[in-house]
């Protein structure tokens, strides 16, 4: 039975006909098609991120034509098959047929092929192994990808020990892909594989390992893919084993922001924590967020007052995620909530005075300068940020003996 994608906009859009053009000008109209992820989301219903594309064309015949067509490409990848299209400012990966030739379970050589059987045969699930051509004919080489991606079946293209051996981190595509699309029980013989071989996750780099581990954690619900995960004892090797997913289970049901679900995994101890982050390799500006909001506990009884000075002095982000936490750890939902909508609403104001005050009030420059200045912020906080008064603030506090 012929199945067609229907209502896609995408797949009629002008920039993707002038792309499918280009190549069919070049290698015929069956030289190229949709595949992946955007055939497999156009199926499901689901928003469509990228579209890529497959082609029997070579790498350089791919340049020629879109040259030929009065489209920019970009070498993207020219060893692997890889070059990025740009039509009316979208881009579009189209890859040239491959097949492995060898593997070490970080990387693999490939070579060219013009079998679509053998280019569907090296992809890692049966639902992403779906292609579509130019009019949104739905081809499903292995026979199921269809099927398993309306039932929400994981399933490994042949062998899961062989397709995980090829690439370890197919280990964690899979507990990624069903966190996102699977429904129901997982497949047992890829639950059994990525068991068996876990300890090759340790192989990947760092930085694979935390895009694809935030990738899983930023799905609507990822709890049966974590459970999963450390029950493989998979979990444990990307990150510090926890001691319960207790904290995470309950943040995952209040937040969906994936860098705070990674919070609630990790230790509640901030060098423990800058250790993890360092280990995965996350970017500065996560390390930061993810030990500061281990750094101090936050009392989600405090008054408004209270929390405003903790802004000033932590930061909005650093407040919003301690109230997160302790949200999570049981603390009463509608006080956080009253909290966390004042921390939103509320904007800091600068430091009133400088300086600048200081010596136009007689004080000489030096290190009183900075002492009073200090004294006259722990004031100003501690009465929750007046408006007025400042200057005889600072004569008050200059009047004082040192």
């Amino acid at each position: 039975m012929s199945r067609v994608l229907e209502g896609q906009d995408w797949l009629t859009a002008d920039a993707t006909r002038a792309v499918m053009a280009a190549l069919a000008a070049a290698g015929g109209a069956d030289c190229a098609r949709f595949v992946g992820g955007c055939v497999r989301n156009a199926v499901l219903g689901a928003p469509i991120d990228d579209v890529d594309i497959a082609t029997v064309l070579t790498p350089e015949a791919v340049v020629k034509a879109l040259k030929a067509a009065g489209l920019k490409s970009v070498p993207t990848g020219m060893e692997h098959g890889t070059v990025t299209a740009i039509s009316e400012r979208q881009p579009f990966e189209i890859t040239t047929l491959r097949r492995d030739v060898s593997t070490d379970g970080r990387r693999a050589t490939v070579a060219f092929t013009d079998d679509w059987a053998e280019d569907a045969a090296r992809r890692d699930f049966r639902l992403n192994a779906l292609y579509a051509d130019a009019d949104g004919l739905i081809l499903d080489p292995t026979g199921a990808g269809y099927e398993d991606a309306l039932a929400g079946r994981i399933v490994f293209v042949g062998e899961p020990e062989q397709r995980i051996r090829e690439d370890y981190l197919r280990i964690l595509r899979f507990y990624r892909f069903f966190a996102w699309y699977g429904r129901g029980a997982p497949d047992v013989a890829a639950v059994e594989a990525c068991a068996a071989l876990a300890e090759g996750v340790e192989q990947l780099s760092a930085e694979r390992v935390s895009k694809e581990l935030l990738k899983l954690l930023a799905a609507p619900d990822p709890r049966a893919a974590v459970r999963l995960m450390d029950q493989a004892g998979v979990l444990g090797r990307v990150a510090p084993q926890p001691e319960s997913l207790t904290l995470f289970e309950a943040m995952v049901g209040i937040s969906a922001d994936p860098v705070l679900r990674l919070s609630a995994l990790l230790p509640d101890e901030a060098e423990a924590v800058r250790a993890a982050a360092l280990k995965l390799r996350l970017s500065n500006a996560q390390r930061d967020r993810l030990v500061e909001a281990v750094a101090e506990r936050i009392d989600p009884a405090m008054s408004e007052a209270e929390t405003r000075a903790a802004i000033w002095r932590a930061g909005r982000q650093a407040v919003e995620d301690r109230l997160y936490r302790a949200w999570a750890s049981g603390a009463d939902a509608g006080t956080v909530q009253r909290l966390l909508a004042l921390a939103t609403g509320w904007t800091p104001p600068k430091l009133p005075v400088g300086g600048k005050d200081l010596a136009r009030l007689g004080l000489q420059p030096g290190p009183e300068t900075g002492r009073l200045l200090k004294a006259f912020e722990d004031g100003w906080i501690a009465d929750d940020f007046p408006d007025h008064g400042h200057e005889a603030r600072l004569k008050a506090l200059m009047a004082r003996p040192g």
